[in-house]
């Protein structure tokens, strides 16, 4: 059996990351993924597809991913369900991210709303991309 999904996207909104009692980073985002067709109205078309990265990887995900950034992610879809306060049973479909190459160059990365700015060392290992030789995305401009 084989659950492996490859996907490459915009974030929606800076990644929400948050750290458990035993100190494990858990970050969770929205990635804009272009449909490969256009509507009947000729307007481009995205999925919203939501990702959870877990410990490292979350730990990059706060450091240097940002709104608009243009992502890789590979990974595996997951089911949950959960009771909600109403009674009622609901399910979640999410993207669990194994992988996560930064495909946006630092000079496209906002300023963080805590005035904080990405730094501009950039990851090496299996987590990241060194961003050298990648030209520089420009269309910020996004609907979100």
């Amino acid at each position: 059996m084989i659950n492996k999904v490859f996907l490459i996207g915009r974030l929606t909104r800076d990644p929400e990351v948050k750290y458990f009692q035993g100190g494990t980073a858990v970050a969770s985002f929205t990635l804009a993924v272009d449909r490969s067709f256009k509507s009947r109205d000729g307007e481009k078309e995205a999925d919203f597809i939501p990702i959870v990265a877990w410990r490292k990887t979350a730990e990059l995900c706060e450091k240097y991913v940002f709104k608009g950034n243009m992502l890789a992610v590979v990974g595996r879809i997951q089911t949950r369900s959960y009771d909600a306060q109403d009674g009622s049973k609901r399910y979640v479909t999410e993207v669990v991210a194994d992988e996560i190459q930064f495909l946006s160059s630092p000079s496209s990365t906002p300023q963080r709303q805590d005035n904080s700015y990405r730094s501009s060392a950039q990851p090496n290992d299996k987590f990241g991309v060194p961003m050298d030789g990648f030209e520089e995305i420009d269309d910020l401009n996004l609907p979100f």
